[in-house]
């Protein structure tokens, strides 16, 4: 009965750590988003005199040829391609190590703990895409945003794989099943919450994704979201109003899908420790 009161205190000292890092800086960019640039320039917590919602929203949409609607484009694009590749071979890799272990397993495994531990290296990987005519090209960045996923696809997908029970391969394997339909067919649908879980986590961060982009997809043309922020941005001023109003607008979607599928991401996380 004397420990209820330490785990109320901790609560709500868990609830109040939350707020001030999540919900004070969300809070700072709305109300700011909402000023005129003089009074945004000040950058503080006051609420406006008048209220410029519509003003600063129709030009930050409006700027630079909607150059933001383009880029919101180009993110979604650059998302769903880059998370499906990463779904389907992250999945492949961890059920052929897990399944089909060889002499060459210990080399796969250090190659993916690599990807995680190895910081990538810019200059040389420019060169790379140079070479292969892909450098400031949106397909050339999926394949770098996948690069740099798959480590931790493919660690994800194989913890949960090794809780799937052997028996189920071996039974379709009688019944005829191939390689593609025993993985497509049979193991795939049961990767469902850790494949949630991935798409979830990993299309929050290639969408808030800056600096792969500013690396390897510079210019107008192919522009991603994070970048239209140099559009309200300058040596000598800076239009503070549009560009927290340009901040809020990139950081609704994924607000939304955190909200969304929080659900999913706890159940995918837990599912494989359970099974486990």
């Amino acid at each position: 009965m004397r420990r209820r009161p330490v785990h109320y205190i901790g609560g709500v000292a868990a609830i109040l750590v939350t707020l001030v890092v999540f919900i004070v800086p969300f809070a700072f960019i709305v109300i700011n988003a909402l000023k005129d640039q003089r009074e945004a320039a000040d950058r503080s917590f006051n609420l406006p005199t008048t209220w410029h919602f519509w003003d600063n929203l129709v030009e930050v949409l409006s700027t630079r040829d909607y150059m933001l609607v383009t880029a919101f484009i180009n993110s979604i694009i650059l998302t769903v391609a880059s998370v499906t590749l990463l779904v389907i071979l992250g999945a492949m890799v961890g059920f052929v190590l897990q399944r089909r272990p060889s002499r060459w397993t210990k080399l796969v495994d250090f190659l993916v703990l690599a990807g995680l531990i190895i910081p990538p290296a810019v200059v040389p990987t420019i060169w790379v895409l140079q070479g292969l005519d892909l450098f400031k090209t949106l397909h050339g960045l999926i394949l770098i945003e996948v690069a740099y996923g798959l480590s931790f696809s493919v660690l994800l997908f194989r913890a949960f794989i090794a809780t799937v029970p052997h028996e189920l391969d071996e039974a379709a394997i009688i019944d005829g099943a191939g390689p593609l339909r025993l993985f497509f067919g049979i193991v795939l649908p049961l990767l469902r919450p850790v494949v949630v879980t991935l798409i979830v986590t990993q299309s929050v961060a290639i969408f808030n994704d800056f600096t792969n982009p500013l690396y390897y997809l510079p210019g107008n043309k192919n522009v991603t979201l994070q970048l239209t922020l140099f559009n309200f941005q300058s040596q000598f001023n800076t239009s503070y109003n549009l560009l927290f109003m340009n901040i809020l607008l990139i950081t609704i979607p994924p607000l939304l899908v955190y909200v969304f599928f929080n659900r999913q991401i706890v159940a995918g996380l837990t599912s494989g420790a359970v099974k486990g």
